[in-house]
């Protein structure tokens, strides 16, 4: 069934009568996400002295894009440790210190030259639990930027998050906030598994409001749970990372067309919050999922095979629409670029496609 005319006029007439709120004010500051995931490695090496960062430009450097800036100044060579640039090697030397009693956190430059160390990530870390009967644990946290970036070409440009959440053995988180990086870092971080974290290279510089909890050096978001981070009634919208900014500035222009769009912002691809996401659908009917990554076998596809295989499918009335990158490798032309990401004008048009709205 469409969305009615008569529903979109009762959102519009509720919309002019809303009086200003009177809830308290939460206490806030400003954050941007470098900051945020550099003060929870920070708190986190402080908590606990078997934490230790290794990779190419960490420690001297400060990190290719700062996130540890000033951590080799405060913990020195053993615990901020370079790296020659062989990822594969790194990578094997971080799995093993895991299995030793240490909690490494290994960064990548970028998830790009992960592919380089992926048999470690993968054949040694995430399988080791299991084939060990339970009995070794391999607390380890892979990071660094991921997904599509600006000006870097092909082979520096593409999201892994359907690549690594596919392996049983692994965690997967793709934060989107400076909440989301802080709480999820520190949640990787004192996991006995081992996590990949998914930042995202363009949205290290962008500052958020975050409380005072937030602020705090007990704050953690466990993993697999999604946040909402907009309440609508018409229509689901599931991203993570920078498409939940896409997201979001979609359903701001909606409204304004009387559309209320639930957003819901993933946070851990695997373990994915598939309760979260299916209560949703339950209740606006519609969804549409937003992704930067490439549409085959991605994160789109697999919340709409979750979505048809549970109860949520019988109260769809629409089919459910993807939005993705297009289906190339990453042109390195500006205008091809623009043309390759996901752009607010392709949500707003998916959306209206699944409401039937001209």
């Amino acid at each position: 069934m469409a969305l009615t005319t008569t529903r979109i006029a009762k959102t519009l007439a509720g919309s002019l009568v809303r009086s200003f709120s009177t809830s308290r004010v939460v206490a806030a500051n400003q954050l941007n996400v470098r900051d945020a995931l550099n003060s929870a490695l920070d708190e986190e090496m402080e908590r606990d002295e078997t934490v230790f960062l290794m990779g190419e430009e960490v420690a001297q450097y400060d990190g290719a894009y700062k996130v540890s800036r000033g951590l080799w100044k405060k913990y020195g060579d053993k615990r901020v440790i370079d790296t020659p640039i062989t990822e594969s090697g790194f990578a094997g030397i971080a799995v093993g210190a895991a299995l030793g009693g240490l909690r490494p956190v290994c960064e990548f430059m970028t998830f790009n030259f992960s592919m380089q160390a992926i048999d470690h990530v993968i054949n040694s870390a995430s399988k080791t639990f299991y084939m060990s009967a339970g009995m070794l644990h391999v607390p380890i946290v892979f990071r660094g930027p991921n997904g599509s970036a600006a000006g870097v070409g092909a082979q520096h440009s593409q999201c892994f998050g359907a690549w690594y959440s596919h392996c049983p053995g692994l965690k997967v988180v793709s934060p989107y906030s400076s909440e989301d990086c802080r709480g999820l870092m520190k949640a990787a971080i004192r996991d006995s598994d081992p996590v990949v974290v998914l930042e995202n290279e363009l949205m290290y510089g962008t500052p958020f409001e975050v409380s005072d909890e937030v602020m705090s050096k007990d704050f953690v978001i466990p993993i697999g749970k999604a946040k909402i981070e907009r309440e609508g009634q018409h229509i689901t919208l599931v991203a993570h990372s920078r498409a939940v900014q896409l997201a979001l500035e979609a359903a701001g222009a909606l409204a304004g067309e009387g559309v209320e769009c639930e957003v819901i912002n993933l946070r851990s691809l695997r373990p994915l919050d598939e309760e979260a996401i299916v209560r949703s659908v339950t209740k606006t009917r519609n969804l549409v999922t937003v992704e930067q990554g490439w549409p085959q076998s991605g994160i789109g596809s697999e919340i709409c095979a979750r979505i048809v295989e549970s109860p949520a499918f019988h109260y769809l009335e629409s089919p459910v629409v993807r939005v993705t990158g297009v289906d190339v490798p990453m042109p390195y032309a500006r205008s091809l670029e623009v043309a390759c990401v996901p752009q607010q004008h392709d949500v707003v048009k998916a959306v209206k496609k699944v409401l039937k709205i001209q």
